[in-house]
């Protein structure tokens, strides 16, 4: 079974009820996640989540098959949660398929990977499995999207305010959940008592925007502008910003990135795409000349090794929470010497 975002929504309760094997792919990681939570929230009993990395299951290619027919400590249900990147579960899946007896659901968040990748090919045809691509989604419809969550929760937003908190949440779906979530709460809304949120309302409860907080030390990294990053890694360390929430503003940048590289080919018109992104409001006027710069900088095969380098050093945030910080402050370095201007 294959989806798309755009029909992911429609496919989901029925393939939360069929399949047992969830693979989730493309450019947009917070899309993916937010799909593979999607499908976790209607398993019949989702039970205790057991989390795998792709290295892992590289280096162990029975683990995945031995957790998911084994049972939790108290015998209650469970499902598993898999980050990889490309094709490094491979061997994993297809110990997982060619086991036999009963196996918990297996979602699998893969960066760096499309559906033409050797799991996505494994699975597809499978009516057991569900194979699904999500790209980075246009302003028009993650801010449709966002009036669509407000309304579930009572707060009605006119275009303009689902648009501004769409781009400061970095067009992730996430953490533009979140925010009307807190518009929600501050608005004392309901489904009963439906309430109209104003521009007033978001400055009230505090919403950072990305430019307030991400964006600065990721334009700086990401343009190779080394004289500003000590400054930059400074400014993150006395707002107290999430390492991860700091990398994953990295990685919807560089998925932009790579959507606006595929665009424009290998000898296409740098500034006239852009350009043409921009009327259709697909980058905010304000990024352009950032976006421009860093496009010149990253791309083919630089531009793939640093979703790696990205997918890497997201693992190691996520496996190393007490030293976050002076890994994310050391990876990024690394990023911006490597973006620097050659002299």
């Amino acid at each position: 079974m294959k989806a798309t975002q755009r029909d992911f929504a429609g496919q989901a309760q029925r393939a939360a009820k069929q399949c047992s094997v969830f693979y989730f792919c493309g450019p947009d990681e917070a899309g993916a996640s937010a799909a593979a939570g999607r499908i976790a929230s209607l398993l019949d009993d989702p039970g205790e989540r057991v989390e795998i990395s792709g290295a892992d299951l590289r280096k162990d290619p029975v683990l995945l098959g031995d957790e998911a027919r084994s049972g939790s400590l108290f015998g209650d249900a469970r499902h598993i949660w898999v980050r990889t990147s490309g094709d490094e579960a491979l061997d994993a899946v297809g110990n997982l398929l060619l086991g036999t007896g009963d196996a918990c659901p297996v979602l699998i968040v893969a960066a760096s990977a499309t559906d033409k990748s050797r799991i996505a090919k494994l699975l597809e045809k499978r009516d057991d499995a569900l194979v699904a691509m999500f790209y980075p989604p246009e302003l028009r419809d993650i801010a449709q999207t966002i009036r669509s969550m407000g309304d579930g929760l009572g707060v009605h937003l006119n275009g303009d305010l689902a648009e501004r908190i769409a781009r400061a949440a970095g067009m992730d779906i996430r953490l533009a959940g979140s925010e009307v979530e807190k518009l929600a709460l501050y608005l004392d809304a309901s489904p009963e008592r439906p309430v109209s949120a104003t521009v007033e309302h978001l400055d009230e409860i505090g919403a950072k925007t990305e430019d307030d907080g991400f964006m600065p030390v990721v334009n700086a990294v990401l343009a190779g502008d080394v004289n500003k990053l000590q400054a930059e890694l400074q400014r993150v360390q006395e707002l107290s910003l999430n390492p991860v929430g700091v990398l994953l503003a990295f990685e919807r940048r560089t998925a932009q990135l790579a959507q606006l590289s595929a665009k424009i080919g290998p000898r296409g018109d740098i500034s006239g795409a852009i350009e043409q992104e921009k009327r259709a409001r697909r980058i905010f006027w304000k990024d352009v000349r950032d976006i421009e710069k860093q496009i010149r900088r990253w791309r083919g095969q630089r531009l793939d090794r640093l979703v790696n380098r990205l997918v890497e050093l997201h693992r190691a945030l996520l496996g190393n929470n007490q030293s976050a910080e002076l890994l994310l402050s050391q990876g990024l370095a690394e990023i911006a010497r490597a973006a620097a201007p050659r002299k």
